[in-house]
C-alpha cells in the first residue's frame, strides 16, 4: 500500500484508489516472456529510478538512462542495448505486451499513482531504464568499407540542440556522432526525447579532451576532409564546398562558435548564406542542412546495399 500520506493527496478519489489497491489483477503476457509485475507501493526500491525524474534526471556520469513515452521505450526495446526495466501505467498494458523482452522487468503501476511516482503528469504512459553500453572505437569504425560521414559537436550545451543533431546524423547516414569537450549528455531525457531515439541507432563517442587527437587521426590516417561550420560571409560557401572523400562536420557551441583549436586542424572553413537580417540557424538545424550536403555522395554505397 503507499504511505498515507501519498493516498490523502488524491484527496475525493481516495477510497476509490484504495479499492483499486486492494484488488489483485493480473495482466496477461507472452509465453516465455516475464510476466508484468504490478506494484501499488510507491515506496518499492525497484521503482527507485523513476521517481522524480524531473527533479532527479540522470546525469551522463550515470550508467543508465530513462526512455521517455510509448514511442521511445519500445525502440529501447527493440534496439541492442541493454534494458534494466520498464514501467508503464496499467492503461498501457496491451500497447507494451507485443514488444517485451524476456530479460527485461516489466512493472505495472495503476494510473492514478504514476503521476505521483514520476513527479509531472504521467502523459507519457511508459517510462524505460535502458544501460549505456560501451561504443565502438573510431579504428573498429574505420574498418567499415564505406565512404564516412561524422558529425562533430564541440561545446554543444543544449539538451534540446544535442538532439536535434543526433536525429540529424542517424537520418542522413552518419557512421558516428564525435562529443568534444563541454558536451551536454546525449542521453539524457530531452535529448533522446528531441532525437526520438535516434541515440540508440548511431554510435556516439564521447572524446572529450581527446578530441583533437581523433581529429588528427581521422584527417591524416584516414584521409578526412574536416570541414568547420562558422559564422563568415568570407568563408566557403556550403554549396561549394566539395562532397567527395570522408568528411567530418564540426559544430561549435550555440554563443562562441568553434574555438581556433578546433578550427585550425580544418581543411574548409564553411558558411550558410543568410537573407532578410537573419544572422544565423539554430546549430541543429544548420548540421542537418550540412550533412544533408554531404549525405548524397557519402551514403550512395550504403543505400544501394540496403536496397539488396
Amino acid at each position: 500500500m503507499p504511505p498515507s500520506h501519498l493516498l490523502t493527496l488524491l484527496g475525493p478519489a481516495k477510497a476509490a484508489t484504495k479499492t483499486l489497491l486492494n484488488q489483485p489483477r493480473r495482466y496477461n503476457s507472452p509465453v516465455n516472456l516475464m510476466p508484468f509485475i504490478e506494484i501499488s507501493d510507491l515506496d518499492d526500491p525497484r521503482l527507485h529510478v523513476y521517481r522524480n525524474i524531473k527533479k532527479t534526471n540522470l546525469t551522463r556520469w550515470s550508467p543508465q538512462f530513462i526512455a521517455e513515452g510509448k514511442k521511445l521505450t519500445i525502440r529501447l526495446l527493440n534496439s541492442d542495448f541493454a534494458v534494466a526495466s520498464v514501467l508503464t501505467s496499467d492503461k498501457h498494458v496491451d500497447l507494451l505486451t507485443p514488444h517485451l523482452r524476456d530479460d527485461v522487468p516489466a512493472f505495472v503501476v495503476p494510473h492514478q499513482l504514476a503521476q505521483m511516482l514520476v513527479g509531472q503528469t504521467f502523459h507519457a504512459g511508459m517510462l524505460g531504464c535502458g544501460i549505456r553500453k560501451i561504443p565502438p572505437t573510431l579504428d573498429d569504425l574505420m574498418k567499415i568499407e564505406r565512404r564516412h560521414l561524422i558529425a562533430v559537436c564541440c561545446g554543444v550545451e543544449n539538451l534540446e540542440n544535442m538532439g536535434g543533431i543526433i536525429r540529424a546524423a542517424a537520418g542522413f547516414g552518419a557512421t558516428a556522432l564525435l562529443l568534444g569537450p563541454g558536451c551536454c549528455d546525449p542521453f539524457s531525457r530531452r535529448a533522446l526525447r528531441v532525437s526520438m531515439g535516434s541515440g540508440l541507432n548511431i554510435p556516439i563517442i564521447d572524446a572529450g579532451e581527446e578530441l583533437s587527437r581523433m581529429l588528427i587521426m581521422l584527417r591524416d590516417q584516414h584521409r578526412f576532409n574536416l570541414v568547420a561550420s562558422i559564422l563568415d560571409d568570407n568563408a566557403l560557401r556550403l554549396r561549394n564546398c566539395p562532397t567527395e572523400g570522408n568528411v567530418a562536420v564540426l559544430l561549435g557551441n550555440e554563443d562562441a562558435g568553434l574555438d581556433a583549436e578546433w578550427l585550425e586542424l580544418c581543411s574548409h572553413r564553411v558558411t550558410i548564406p543568410m537573407h532578410s537580417g537573419t544572422d544565423s540557424l539554430n546549430v541543429a538545424v544548420a548540421a542537418a542542412v550540412f550533412l544533408h550536403h554531404f549525405a548524397e555522395n557519402v551514403n550512395a554505397t550504403t543505400l544501394m546495399d540496403d536496397d539488396c
